[in-house]
């Protein structure tokens, strides 16, 4: 496998992981509700690459930046 590599600002990884933490979220729940069983095993193999990659993003991000990489909330402090 090759690999690829990017280099993010803070404020660039905060979305992308905000992004990917949503669309997670999203595929969760197709595979909690749906009736296709074609489609829940299409996503739900999709699901556990992305929650893959989304585990080792967040650990990586954390480590560089802090926790509060991950607080996607847009309430004031």
């Amino acid at each position: 496998m090759s690999a690829f590599k990017l280099e993010f600002v803070e404020s660039e990884l905060k979305i992308v992981l905000e992004s990917l933490t949503e669309m997670e979220s999203r595929m969760a729940t197709v595979c909690a509700t749906s009736d296709d069983e074609d489609e829940i095993a299409d996503i739900g193999n999709d699901l556990i690459e992305l929650r893959l990659l989304l585990k080792s993003l967040k650990e990586k991000a954390v480590d560089q930046y802090g926790d509060n990489i991950v607080n996607f909330s847009r309430e004031s402090l």
